[in-house]
């Protein structure tokens, strides 16, 4: 839907019964939404570590090429955090080093809201709205609550019922569109359920998002030929110094069943088009150790100046702790005119 339709669009008899300021609230929210000419678009990362080139290539390349064409709104998930971070110093940290990456990836605070998950209370606030529209067997079908059964741990709540916070945090913004890679497509999905059920039971209120993944770079290979994750151990990180680059591609096992040593090709192609390197790998069939250290030379060549952006910008502590501060009452403002909508909607507003 475009932003010059509205998307608060309720039937015509949906706000009887609506008090004065919930009608008033209503119109303000939907002339402010239907302002906005732009496709709205959200996305967030958890500050667990540092990023790979998996997050670069599976999502976050996509936060910077379409900032300049939708209204931007980019997460630090500090509260999804949560559930693997509790460690107050370790978090501080992990946060601040999170803001400096997407700064040094070229998000751009003058056009993007960038902020803090927590320093917007509405997220939470919606998410227990949904949780008491949302049944267990449901939230079981969540990936990350099956594969913590798999692993036999003792699950925790945040654990189980992340989908509801992350849907709060899509549809909080009339998202249009969600970045993901291709495993996290059920993430959106979630959120269209939930917005889907929130809709049938107290009246039109949330769009339904939808998932925008690139293809041929939804999964990256790790170095063992797995999915790249920090829980594999099998990343490349994507501000690698180079001896770190070096190391990790050194270390990628090479699958030579085929023409090409496809472990090694498959990371290869995000930095070079495929038909150029086809080229150079036939010309050196076999040389695995040629190909790996041209494999470093393109890795390099591509993180040296995301590097020593980054490293510029970590100087300015102050600067990025404004930025955050200012992406977050930017958030705030769309947050809480939302949140009057659905707080008339349940019927908590007198």
């Amino acid at each position: 839907m475009s932003k010059t339709q509205a998307t608060f669009d309720p039937k015509p008899d949906s706000h009887v019964g609506l008090s004065l300021f919930g009608k008033i609230a209503l119109f303000c929210y939907t002339m402010n939404v239907n302002e906005k000419k732009q496709k709205t678009l959200l996305s967030g990362v958890k500050p667990t570590g540092h990023p790979h080139i998996g997050n670069y290539f599976g999502a976050m390349k996509q936060f910077v090429e379409l900032q300049n064409t939708h209204s931007g709104y980019f997460m630090i998930a500090d509260y999804h955090a949560l559930n693997f971070i509790q460690n107050a110093g370790e978090m501080r940290q992990n946060i601040l080093d999170l803001a400096l990456d997407y700064l040094a990836l070229g998000l751009d605070p003058k056009t993007s809201v960038i902020f803090k998950q927590s320093d917007v209370q509405e997220h939470t606030e919606l998410a227990w709205i949904f949780d008491t529209i949302t049944t267990m067997p449901y939230l079981q079908r969540a990936h990350a609550y099956k594969d913590a059964q798999a692993k036999d741990k003792e699950i925790s709540v945040g654990t189980f019922n992340y989908p509801m916070l992350m849907a709060a945090d899509i549809l909080l913004y009339d998202t249009d569109v969600v970045p993901v890679g291709q495993d996290q497509k059920q993430h959106v999905e979630y959120a269209r359920d939930t917005a889907e059920k929130f809709n049938r039971i107290f009246s039109e209120t949330f769009k339904l998002p939808e998932p925008l993944i690139l293809a041929d770079v939804a999964v990256v290979l790790g170095t063992d030929g797995q999915k790249m994750s920090k829980s594999y151990n099998n990343t490349i990180p994507l501000f690698a110094e180079p001896e770190e680059i070096q190391k990790a591609v050194m270390g990628i096992v090479t699958d030579s069943s085929g023409e090409l040593p496809k472990n090694v090709f498959a990371i290869h192609k995000l930095f070079r088009p495929e038909a150029e390197l086809k080229s150079l790998y036939e010309a050196n069939n076999g040389k695995y150790k040629v190909l790996k250290e041209a494999l470093i030379a393109d890795i390099e060549a591509f993180i040296a100046p995301l590097r020593e952006r980054r490293k510029v910008l970590a100087q300015d502590e102050k600067s990025v702790l404004k930025i955050l501060a200012e992406g977050a009452e930017k958030a705030r403002e769309v947050a809480r005119e939302k949140m009057k909508v659905v707080r008339e909607k349940i019927g908590t507003t007198l």
